[in-house]
């Protein structure tokens, strides 16, 4: 296996702060995991306490990634993944779904929190014929993200870019598209967008959302159904097109979504 570190070598875990919740750290707590603090317990608790279905969209995000990248590298024959907004590891992440369909993937992840740089090392056990790195960038500046990506994949091969409940870290609309069309721009085509985010459309949600963006935390900004789909603007959309989480080519057996929409996404083609 080739292991590759782009981040700094200082001690991440200087820069970590306990005392404000993370979202990174909060996801992990809703997921079930033991990378999080007091704080975020707190926040996520009070989060999910105007808001409950926020564990299954947590859940559906992450089963929805899953399918998405078997698909990508399985029927679309992808062997590249940009992974931003990457979390910290859990069970069934990016490379290790990539991976187990074809071993020779290559997978770069990019995240710019201190403990998830911690971790980094888990996230780098990939095969012995693929590569998995980390890349540590703030998906703000997307010109840097692609300049570290570079030195793991070719970008003149087709890549799958996935980002996964992160664009409503950026505040304004419009800069989030531009970054994702610059992001996008970049690649060749046969290259593909997977992507999903929170609707605006659950009064609870928005509520709980309101409430933990007064708590100290890095805001988070969720966009109409419309907005969601404006990201595939230019790009050819595989079916069933921008759906319900749990709607997007689900496992033979699996539930339906609800009645109410919660969070959207999809995958396309550049052509």
């Amino acid at each position: 296996m080739t292991q590759q570190s782009s981040g700094p070598d200082t001690a991440p875990s200087a820069k970590i702060d306990s005392t404000v919740p993370h979202s990174a750290r909060i996801w992990n707590y809703w997921l079930g995991g033991k990378d999080n603090y007091p704080v975020d317990h707190e926040a996520g608790d009070a989060f999910r306490e105007i808001f409950p279905g926020i564990t299954d969209l947590a859940r559906d995000s992450r089963a929805f990634l899953g399918r998405a990248v078997r698909h990508l590298a399985g029927e679309a024959g992808i062997r590249q993944f940009l992974d931003i907004g990457t979390g910290l590891p859990t069970a069934d992440n990016t490379h290790e779904i990539a991976q187990r369909v074809a071993s020779e993937a290559r997978v770069v992840y990019v995240d710019n929190d201190p403990l998830v740089l911690a971790h980094a090392h888990a996230l780098l056990a990939g095969t012995a014929e693929g590569v998995t790195d980390y890349v540590d960038a703030d998906l703000h500046d997307p010109g840097t993200v692609l300049r570290q990506a570079a030195r793991t994949l070719d970008l003149t091969r087709p890549v799958a870019l996935t980002l996964m409940q992160v664009s409503g870290h950026i505040a304004d609309y419009d800069q989030a598209r531009a970054i994702v069309g610059t992001l996008m721009g970049a690649l060749p085509s046969g290259s593909y967008l997977a992507f999903n985010d929170s609707v605006d459309t659950n009064e609870a949600n928005a509520e709980a959302t309101r409430l933990y963006n007064e708590s100290g935390a890095a805001a988070y900004h969720l966009r109409s159904p419309g907005q969601l789909a404006g990201f595939f603007d230019g790009l050819e959309l595989l079916e069933p097109g921008v759906v319900p989480l749990a709607d997007w080519r689900p496992d033979p057996g699996a539930a339906p979504s609800g009645s109410e929409v919660i969070a959207l996404g999809g995958v396309a083609r550049k052509p």
